[in-house]
């Protein structure tokens, strides 16, 4: 059956629905309609904004406190471009961004192999092995790896948590390159012995860097896993519903 422009253009190729769109007046392209974009990526866009000001913010508080460390000592005060890539800059967002990575490497997947019951954040112990194979039962709108031979599947399956994993490694050795940066310059400053930059990975400044931020991610995970048997939040797909039952486990 022929259908009309409009039809089409709702349909898509393959039968598949495009995000709804609305006509310009007179001619033109067609446009996305803002409010569905806002709807369905709501989340995404308000925490990359948030992200993309927190990392500005630090970026100038950085700077201008690096500013006035230099001018206490007597030394020239960097530029903004200069303190981007200094080592102090780069070690202290990174050193950030390597302990929330390994944070959700790690909860992604322990939580494909431990439980708690009674917390939304755990699969039911109790949950058959018919069960799960329900839950995990290929459909029509499954995605293409998942169609692919043996070994495609079993990368997708663990893809979460392999990217995860490869982001806290990227960001784990990015941390090191930049605080080993900010050690030589230090060394350099006060007439030290700059460290090698493969003994700086045992240096105790760079573990110390690293597991004051590990210790508050992990912390932080356990009281979500555990205060989430006892507490609610209406509306978050992080709690269980307002009136389940505390013995519930999952969301």
């Amino acid at each position: 059956m022929d259908r009309g422009p409009a039809e089409r253009a709702r349909i898509g190729f393959g039968g598949h629905p495009f995000p709804r769109v609305a006509a310009q007046s007179g001619k033109g392209p067609l446009r996305m309609d803002n409010g569905r974009l806002w709807r369905d990526n709501g989340l995404t866009i308000v925490l990359l904004a948030v992200f993309a000001l927190s990392i500005i913010g630090q970026l100038v508080t950085g700077w201008r406190a690096a500013s006035t460390d230099a001018g206490r000592h007597g030394e020239a005060a960097p530029g903004l471009a200069g303190y981007l890539v200094s080592g102090d800059f780069l070690s202290a967002v990174f050193e950030n961004w390597e302990s929330e990575f390994l944070q959700m490497a790690a909860y992604v997947i322990l939580t494909a192999v431990l439980f708690q019951r009674g917390s939304a954040e755990s699969r039911d112990p109790d949950e058959t092995t018919a069960e799960a194979e329900e839950r995990e039962r290929p459909r029509a709108d499954s995605p293409w790896p998942t169609r692919r031979g043996p070994l495609l599947r079993l990368l997708y399956a663990n893809s979460l948590g392999i990217a995860l994993a490869a982001l806290f490694i990227a960001s784990f050795a990015l941390h090191w390159w930049g605080s080993w940066r900010a050690a030589v310059d230090d060394a350099m400053r006060h007439g030290g012995q700059p460290p090698p930059a493969l003994d700086y990975v045992a240096d105790a400044r760079f573990w110390f860097e690293s597991l004051q931020n590990w210790q508050s991610e992990f912390l932080s995970t356990a009281a979500l896993v555990v205060l989430t048997i006892f507490l609610r939040q209406r509306n978050s797909p992080e709690s269980k519903p307002v009136h389940a039952p505390t013995a519930q486990t999952g969301g």
